[in-house]
């Protein structure tokens, strides 16, 4: 089949996790020849995507997380998950739709049902080296099943699996140098300077902890992307820290990676790709409420290969967070040795690898 007749469906929304490695796939696609559509939610994380990647088509669809078993809101989400299998139904047929790839979660599972019960090759692709429960059942239709990590490959038996990594979009992988970043920050040029991020959603008890260790760290700046919704509570605890600077969201990920020499973040998977692709010593806090705990099973890959030095959100202290900044990122051997510990865990070429296998090339 030529480029030109593949319309491949890419469903991606309603975590920064599953989306930004869509985008990426899509990014890819599009430069190949082939026809990406991309499926996201209606969160505002995705609608602000759709409006920076205007090159790429994007429809919306109703899907919803899956509550608890026991929740109230269960009916309601069996209705969305009915109601998205066939809008999704719709939207393959009218983009004559050659191919479904879906990047995870309970967003995937209805466009990768309705691309296999329409006869099409179908691919769930997942991140975490703990798979979640609902791309073990999204498997099941699905042509092949595409890896982030090899731990992962024992949970999907009978499945045609292939290690790919997770993809990173194309500004993170050419950054702006580290000056020029931290001029279009604002950031200082001649101060050790920490980034501190909790994913798409941002981390309340964590951005808490991160400020207050931050007024007792002067000499060194933080950069802490508390995440919209509690950014209007964690911006007025650091107004008087002139070490600190809270935002809610950065549109320019580039520079905040090119302008910092650490990280300290959760581990979602596409947190940890974009880190081993940059390569940032990091300190890694797993979300605790996470499904299956599934961080923390990411993390410890990471720092059993000397990738990063981990600690549960209960046990994270002040003097742990300046240990980590003082004892590893200030001191240049320790530095590069974690920096080269985690390009070594890159697959800079996953975008492109994913791309090569739904497309049969």
């Amino acid at each position: 089949m030529s480029n030109s007749k593949q319309n491949i469906i890419i469903a991606c929304g309603g975590t920064g996790g599953h989306l930004f490695p869509g985008i990426a796939v899509a990014q890819q696609l599009k430069a190949r020849g082939y026809n990406p559509v991309l499926l996201i939610s209606l969160k505002e994380v995705d609608a602000d995507a759709s409006r920076k990647y205007g090159d790429l088509e994007f429809h919306t669809v109703p899907a919803i997380a899956k509550p608890s078993l026991l929740s109230l809101r269960m009916p309601g989400f069996l209705w969305k998950l009915v109601s998205t299998y066939f809008t999704c139904k719709k939207i393959i047929r009218q983009c004559k739709a050659d191919v479904v790839l879906g990047m995870g979660g309970f967003t995937s599972l209805p466009p990768v049902r309705a691309g296999y019960a329409l006869g099409l090759r179908t691919y769930v692709h997942d991140s975490n080296a703990l798979p979640g429960k609902a791309n073990r059942m999204t498997a099941r239709w699905c042509t092949g099943v595409l890896l982030g990590l090899e731990e992962a490959r024992h949970y999907f038996p009978g499945s045609q699996c292939t290690v790919v990594g997770t993809p990173v979009r194309d500004e993170l992988v050419h950054l702006p140098s580290r000056e020029e970043a931290r001029e279009r920050l604002g950031i200082p040029q001649d101060k050790t300077v920490i980034l501190v991020t909790g994913g798409s959603q941002g981390a309340r008890n964590l951005n808490t902890l991160l400020v207050d260790a931050a007024k007792k760290d002067p000499e060194v700046f933080y950069l802490i992307i508390a995440g919209r919704f509690d950014f209007p509570r964690v911006a007025p605890l650091a107004q008087d820290a002139p070490n600190v600077r809270v935002i809610g969201f950065c549109n320019d990920m580039p520079a905040a990676y090119a302008a910092s020499d650490g990280v300290i973040a959760r581990s979602g998977a596409s947190t940890l790709t974009e880190l081993s692709v940059i390569g940032k010593a990091c300190m890694l806090v797993p979300y605790p409420y996470a499904a299956d705990d599934h961080q923390t099973h990411n993390a410890r890959v990471f720092t059993s290969r000397g990738a990063a030095v981990m600690w549960q959100q209960s046990e994270l202290t002040a003097e742990k967070v300046h240990s980590f900044v003082h004892d590893i990122v200030m001191r240049p051997d320790a530095r590069t040795e974690m920096e080269q510990a985690m390009r070594a865990l890159s697959r800079p070429d996953a975008a492109a690898d994913i791309a090569k296998v739904i497309t049969g090339e």
